[in-house]
C-alpha cells in the first residue's frame, strides 16, 4: 500500500475531555455531500470544501460515514482495507487535509469503525477461506453443515435470507449477519481484537477525535450456534425473514463489553477520545446501557428509538426519557431523528402537515432533548425523503424489499447546494442518485438568503442549546400535560429551562406558567394556546 503523508494536524490532548457531553454532531454521508472531481460521487475534498457550512451551524463535531477502501456492495460498510481511503473518495492526504481544516474551524471529527464484519474482498477473509489451518483460519465465523447439509443454525440476515453461505474451499459455512459479501469477523479471537484495535490506533494517530462503532452488538455470537427462537406474537410488519426471529444468539454476546473496555482504554491513551456505540434491535435499551455503564466502557450509545418510529408523539419522547433516567453509573444517550439508514423524519412524521413548520418544530425539539444530538446532512434544510425510481435504486436492502419498504436511498440523495446550478451544485455530472425536484427550492443558497428558513432556524436553535447549559447537560423532568402536548423541564434551580411542544394536528389550550419568559419559539401565535407544531423554550423571568 502506498501511503501519502501530510503534516499531521496538531491535536491538543489537554482539551476538555467532556466536550462531547451534550454536543451537537453533524453527520456527513460522503457519497452524497459534495463531488469535487466530477464523477457523480461525493468525496473527501468535497467535504473539506464545504466545512464552513457545517461550522456555520454552530455544531461541535462532524461524523463521517465510511470512506475506507471497499467494493461498495453496501456502500462502504463492507470494508476491504481499514487503513486507507477508497479512491472514489480520495486519498489519505485528502483525509489529513479534512482533519486539519475541521480542527481549524473548531470542529471535532468522528469516523465510523465497522468492527462486526468486513468485505469478502478483505485480505483477512481471502486468507481465512483458503483452508482450515492457515494463520487466519479462525478470524471469521466458520461452521460445519448439519448432517443434511443445511446451515449450522436458523439465523437470518438483516438483508434477507439465511445468515450462512457455503464456501467450497473450506467445505464450511461462513456467517454474515448482513450481505453474503460481508462475512462476520470472529471478534471472540484475541488476535482479531488486536488487529481491530491496531486499525483504530491508525486513525487516532491521524488525529480523529472519536469513533462511532457500527452495529457493535453484532460483533460476537453464541459459539454454540443455538437456534434463535421464533417471534410467536405475530405483531409488527414482517418484510424479511429476519423479522420472524428473536435475535438472542447471533448477536449481543456477553463478552462484547470486555472488548469495548479495550477500545475505551485505547481512546484514553490518546487523551480521552469520544466513543459511541450504534445499537439496534429488540434489546437495544438494555444493551446501550450495558455498553456505556461505568467509566471503562463507551461514552454514549446511539439507538433507533426515533429513527424507525412512524409517529412523533409525546409517549415516544417519554419512552426515550425513561430509558435514560440519569441514575448513577449510567452512560449518556445520543439521539437522532434522521440518518442514512432511515427515511427522513419530515416524511415519516409530518403526515400531511406543513413540512417546513414540522421540520422547524422537530429541530427545536431535538436540541432540547437530554443527550448528544446528531443532525443528519440535509436535516438543517428540512429535506423530505427523496423519491428514487426503481431503476435508479442502489441500496441492496431497498432492491430486495421493494416496494414494501422505503429503503435507504431516499435519505441518501445528494445535498442541494445551489438551486439553479446543474445537479444543484453537488456535481457537474449526473449524480449516483438522482436529485429530487422537491429539494431544489430547499437548496442551501436559497435558504441562506431567507431569514425565516429552516437553515437559519437550525443555526438559531443550536446556538440556543450552546447558550443555555441546562439544555446541553441538564437533567430532564417530564411535566404532566394532556396529549398531544409535550412539556418538560431541563436542568435545576435558577438555570432551569421549560420546553413545551404541540405534537398534534389541532391547536391546544396551554398557558405559560407564571414566572417564565419565552426565549425562543417556532410556529407560535398568541397566548393561551399552542398551535399544532408549535414549540417554545422559556427561562425563569
Amino acid at each position: 500500500m502506498t501511503v501519502e503523508t501530510l503534516s499531521k494536524p496538531s491535536v491538543d490532548l489537554a482539551q476538555d475531555h467532556d466536550w462531547w457531553r451534550g454536543a451537537v454532531i453533524y453527520q456527513i454521508y460522503p457519497r452524497s455531500f459534495a463531488d469535487s472531481n466530477g464523477d457523480g460521487v461525493g468525496d473527501l475534498p468535497g467535504v473539506t470544501a464545504h466545512l464552513e457550512h457545517v461550522a456555520s451551524l454552530g455544531v461541535d463535531a462532524v461524523w463521517l460515514s465510511p470512506f475506507f477502501t471497499s467494493p461498495m456492495k453496501d456502500f462502504g460498510y463492507d470494508v476491504s482495507n481499514y487503513e486507507d481511503v477508497d479512491p472514489i473518495f480520495g486519498t489519505l492526504a485528502d483525509f489529513d487535509r479534512l482533519i486539519e481544516k475541521a480542527h481549524a474551524l473548531g470542529l471535532k471529527v468522528i469516523i465510523d469503525q465497522v468492527f462486526s464484519h468486513t468485505s469478502d474482498e478483505h485480505p483477512w477473509f481471502k486468507a481465512s477461506r483458503q483452508d482450515r489451518s492457515n494463520p487466519k483460519a479462525d478470524w471469521y465465523v466458520w461452521a460445519d453443515a448439519k448432517p443434511d447439509g443445511s446451515p449450522p443454525s436458523n439465523w437470518q440476515s438483516v438483508f434477507g435470507g439465511p445468515s450462512w453461505t457455503w464456501d467450497a474451499r473450506r467445505r464450511q459455512y461462513y456467517l454474515h449477519n448482513f450481505l453474503s459479501a460481508q462475512p462476520d469477523l470472529n471478534v471472540h479471537s484475541p488476535q482479531v481484537q488486536d488487529a481491530l484495535i491496531a486499525t483504530a490506533r491508525f486513525w487516532l494517530e491521524r488525529g480523529v477525535d472519536g469513533f462511532r462503532f457500527d452495529a457493535i452488538n453484532f460483533a460476537m455470537h453464541d459459539q454454540a450456534l443455538t437456534d434463535n427462537p421464533p417471534i410467536l406474537s405475530g405483531e409488527g410488519k414482517r418484510t424479511r425473514p429476519f423479522d420472524f426471529q428473536h435475535h438472542f444468539h447471533n448477536q449481543s454476546h456477553d463478552d462484547i463489553p470486555a472488548f469495548l473496555t479495550r477500545l475505551r482504554l485505547l481512546g484514553e491513551s490518546y487523551g480521552g477520545r469520544f466513543m459511541v456505540a450504534e445499537v439496534g434491535g429488540e434489546r437495544a435499551d438494555s444493551e446501550m446501557k450495558l455498553y456505556t455503564q461505568g467509566p471503562d466502557r463507551l461514552h454514549s450509545a446511539y439507538g433507533f428509538l426515533y429513527l424507525y418510529a412512524d409517529t412523533l408523539a409525546a409517549d415516544l419522547i417519554r419512552q426515550g426519557t425513561a430509558m435514560w433516567s440519569g441514575e448513577e453509573g449510567q452512560g449518556w444517550p445520543s439521539w437522532t431523528f434522521s440518518n442514512h439508514d432511515a427515511p427522513r423524519a419530515v416524511s415519516r412524521w409530518a403526515r400531511g402537515r406543513d413540512p417546513k413548520a414540522f421540520a422547524d418544530m422537530s429541530l427545536l425539539l431535538l436540541v432540547c432533548l437530554r443527550g448528544n444530538v446528531f443532525i443528519y446532512q440535509g436535516e438543517e434544510l428540512g429535506l423530505p425523503q427523496a423519491e428514487v425510481p426503481y431503476d435508479r435504486l442502489q441500496d441492496p436492502e431497498a432492491i430486495a424489499n421493494w416496494p414494501e419498504t422505503l429503503g435507504r436511498d431516499g435519505a441518501r440523495t445528494p445535498m442541494p447546494w445551489v438551486a439553479v446550478a446543474a445537479h444543484t451544485g453537488f456535481s457537474k455530472v449526473e449524480p449516483w442518485l438522482p436529485i429530487d425536484p422537491s429539494h431544489i427550492d430547499l437548496a442551501v443558497d436559497r435558504q441562506e438568503r431567507d431569514g425565516d428558513s429552516t437553515l437559519n432556524l437550525t443555526r438559531r436553535v443550536v446556538a440556543l442549546r450552546r447558550r443555555l447549559p441546562a439544555l446541553r447537560t441538564g437533567g430532564m423532568t417530564l411535566v404532566e400535560a394532556p396529549e398531544p402536548l409535550l412539556v418538560f423541564l431541563r436542568g435545576e434551580g435558577a438555570d432551569q429551562v421549560l420546553c413545551a411542544f404541540n405534537l398534534g394536528f389541532e391547536a391546544a389550550a396551554w398557558d405559560l406558567p407564571a414566572g417564565w419568559a419565552i426565549v425562543d419559539s417556532v410556529n407560535l401565535a398568541g397566548e393561551g394556546v399552542l398551535p399544532p407544531m408549535a414549540g417554545l423554550v422559556a427561562t425563569r423571568a
